[in-house]
């Protein structure tokens, strides 16, 4: 069974594999989209769902059941956005963005990634008539598993500064998204959902105070809240962050008392016949204070992160590239390749490079930070130019922008492929020409 089990989880591992997956997902969409098929593709996707307990749906919003594009957006990225949550928090805490000197040339670097691009597309925008000015936000985003995974294909070859400052401000980046979401996408609010919303995170701070360490409990109280914020009018997955803030980063168990735990439990473990295949009951209970020792050295955050992590990108995200990354490309009358088009394109592409690269580059010439160890301005370009994929965050605001205007939706969605497409492949080449060969590291 483990020699079964050991590729799939070699594969599983990796990101370039979990980004590959995205893409085979989102050009799959494609095609079926423009398909025989197409008419069956959407009409799954407004299909009903539901999770009846008696008379309540826990799958419903305003007391009508949710659409499976509603409960991929809303609930399976509510579980993505969890995730994002424990990244950002792990990172604050003893990450690259820890203290403000770690943190300087990330933030900057993202705040020029998010206002240029916002830059390149009002002024795109503006020379239409305007009906696409609510996606401004579309090309703020920079998809980490989606930019690592290109990153990944040049191997060894990337210093590790260069990982690192490109994992900070695509984390402070999604910090931005988060906010973006929360503030500018919730529909009118219902105060009483949040008002009980609130005895539920107070909950959740009790349970991180007296380091609880059962997943089970943040995961029941984490539904709850979901659908408290689902039912209130801030957009639900605004909730999947909130939630990963109250998970305790302390394991409830010290490495050190856990070493001594081990030791003492291995010493005192009950002797038996070295080819019995049946354990006695004192192996048995010593084994499962073994099992629950190993269980409270490891915090619920980084349980919690490593367990979503493999779901998250090669499941949940392969799921929604399928279901919102449908482009259809017979539109007419020009409108596929409309003003949003191009706005969102060039927001990523143009937008994205010129905000990372220009910011970074004036904070590191005015001697506000120092560029990373090991990175030249070429490799800096090649990041800058990574920092343009965009897709999953950019597709989610998306919907959420023009999720009533199919036309420009599908403009949207079309230039979004097409500025991850063109900034991935554009970013790996100067990477590819600007990094040193294998055998000059070697040497």
């Amino acid at each position: 069974m483990m020699k079964t089990t050991r590729p799939i989880m070699r594969f599983m591992s990796s990101n370039t594999n979990a980004s590959l997956l995205l893409f085979i997902a989102a050009i799959l969409a494609a095609i079926v989209a423009n398909s025989p098929l197409a008419g069956m593709y959407s009409s799954f996707f407004d299909a009903k769902v539901s999770f009846q307990m008696g008379h309540f749906n826990l799958l419903s919003h305003n007391g009508e059941p949710l659409t499976v594009l509603a409960f991929v957006n809303d609930a399976l990225m509510t579980v993505f956005f969890f995730m994002v949550g424990l990244e950002i928090k792990r990172e604050l805490l003893v990450g690259e963005i820890s203290s403000m000197r770690k943190a300087a040339l990330p933030f900057i670097a993202a705040c020029g990634g998010m206002i240029l691009p916002v830059v390149v597309y009002s002024i795109i925008c503006s020379q239409g008539e305007g009906e696409g000015a609510n996606g401004l936000a579309i090309p703020m985003a920079t998809d980490i598993a989606f930019s690592l995974g290109v990153l990944s294909l040049l191997g060894n070859r990337v210093p590790i500064g260069m990982k690192i400052f490109l994992t900070a401000f695509a984390v402070i980046d999604d910090i931005g998204g988060i906010l973006v979401i929360a503030l500018f996408y919730s529909s009118h609010l219902a105060v009483e959902y949040l008002l009980i919303s609130l005895i539920f995170f107070f909950i959740l701070y009790l349970g991180n105070r007296y380091d609880v360490n059962n997943k089970t409990f943040y995961f029941l109280i984490g539904i709850a809240i979901w659908y408290l914020f689902l039912q209130s009018g801030i957009h639900s997955t605004s909730a999947g962050v909130l939630i990963a803030v109250f998970v305790p980063a302390r394991p409830k168990l010290k490495i050190g008392r856990y070493l001594e735990r081990i030791r003492r439990y291995i010493k005192k473990f009950p002797a038996s016949q070295e080819n019995s295949i049946i354990l006695t009951n004192e192996q048995i209970e010593t084994l499962k204070r073994l099992e629950a020792a190993s269980d409270n050295v490891i915090s619920p955050l980084q349980a919690m992160e490593d367990g979503l992590h493999r779901f998250v990108n090669f499941f949940i995200l392969p799921v929604f590239a399928f279901t919102n990354a449908g482009v259809m490309l017979s539109g007419g009358n020009g409108e596929i390749m409309g003003v949003v088009t191009i706005a969102v394109a060039l927001g990523l592409i143009i937008g994205k490079f010129s905000g990372i690269f220009l910011f970074t580059f004036l904070a590191v010439k005015t001697k506000i930070v120092e560029i990373p160890k090991g990175v030249n301005w070429k490799g800096l370009a090649g990041i800058s130019l990574l920092g343009g994929i965009g897709f999953t965050v950019s597709l989610f605001i998306a919907n959420l922008s023009f999720g009533d205007n199919l036309v420009l939706l599908n403009q949207a969605k079309l230039g979004v492929i097409l500025g991850t497409i063109i900034s991935g492949i554009a970013g790996y080449i100067v990477l590819h020409l600007a990094l040193p060969k294998k055998r000059e590291i070697m040497e």
